[in-house]
């Protein structure tokens, strides 16, 4: 299988169990900590490692023992981060707030020297270059995003989006121009298309229009509800998968790590589609947005 560049957050996640917030001026225990490596670039590119994909991280940490904490993670998850950098102070932080029916909380701190600068991707031109394909997480700086994407296409390596560019300025519609593949949640799928995906009917017709962009498939959350898949040849909808939510946090992670497997497979995109919402409920199971898939390798 051919490897996987992403570009994303790192960060250290912080979720945090318990059974209401307290009121202000007042205190409530938590029912279950964990500390992990988070960020949504290191969730997908655990994912990708778990399900059988060579895959490398651009990233930054900060100087701290947070930052070497992190990196040691994601080696013994399997991640090569020798394109993750070290600068600033601080390491990001994400505190995942988790109560029960669903009802989560972010706090975040993400330190500007932690985002991906264009001077990282550069650096990490190899890697791209020698890639199959590139996801590019859409929280970070649209200019480094851009560059990647820019790289990726020049090499003749997948791009891959995941989340809506801005709607002003260019450069958000010249990264949609770029992709070959663009994922959204219902949030992102919104600002990407200007409509609200309250349906199957509305999803369609707003996949069709992102279509028409230059993407080749676009994958669009219908909130509550689950996913359109659509090519210029095909389109179908796969409902959430029937299983307990507990979080779904780090879901979309999970669902676009599987959809990147199954395409450098070659499988039929009705299996991957399948598997892809499949991995997504697995991970909403369970507290935080790391994953927990099986590698079919």
């Amino acid at each position: 299988m051919d490897s996987v560049v992403v570009l994303g957050q790192i960060a250290r996640d912080l979720v945090l169990t318990l059974d209401g917030l307290p009121e202000p001026g007042s205190g409530a225990p938590v029912t279950s900590r964990r500390e992990l490596l988070g960020g949504k670039g290191a969730n997908q590119a655990v994912a990708l490692a778990q399900l059988g994909a060579e895959v490398a991280l651009v990233g930054a940490v900060g100087a701290d023992e947070v930052g070497e904490d992190l990196l040691r993670q994601a080696i013994a998850d399997g991640i090569d981060v020798s394109a993750v950098v070290r600068r600033g102070e601080d390491s990001a932080l994400i505190v995942d707030v988790l109560e029960p029916d669903n009802r989560w909380r972010y706090l975040e701190h993400i330190p500007r020297e932690t985002l991906v600068a264009e001077e990282d991707v550069l650096a990490a031109e190899k890697l791209i270059y020698d890639a199959g394909t590139v996801l590019v997480q859409l929280q970070q700086p649209v200019a480094t995003c851009l560059t990647a994407a820019r790289l990726a296409r020049t090499a003749g390596v997948r791009v891959v989006l995941d989340g809506a560019p801005p709607t002003t300025g260019t450069h958000g519609a010249e990264l949609v121009e770029e992709a070959h593949v663009i994922r959204a949640d219902a949030r992102e799928a919104e600002q990407l298309t200007g409509s609200r995906l309250d349906d199957t009917d509305t999803a369609f017709a707003a996949a069709r229009e992102v279509l028409r962009r230059g993407p080749e498939l676009v994958v669009l959350e219908v909130s509550g509800q689950g996913n359109m898949f659509a090519t210029n040849e095909d389109e179908f909808f796969v409902p959430l998968a029937d299983a307990p939510v507990v979080d779904t946090t780090g879901a979309g992670d999970a669902l676009i790590a599987a959809l990147v497997v199954g395409l450098h497979r070659g499988d039929p995109l009705p299996e991957i589609a399948a598997a892809s919402v499949a991995a997504a409920g697995k991970t909403a199971g369970h507290p935080g947005g790391r994953p927990s898939l099986a590698s079919r390798r």
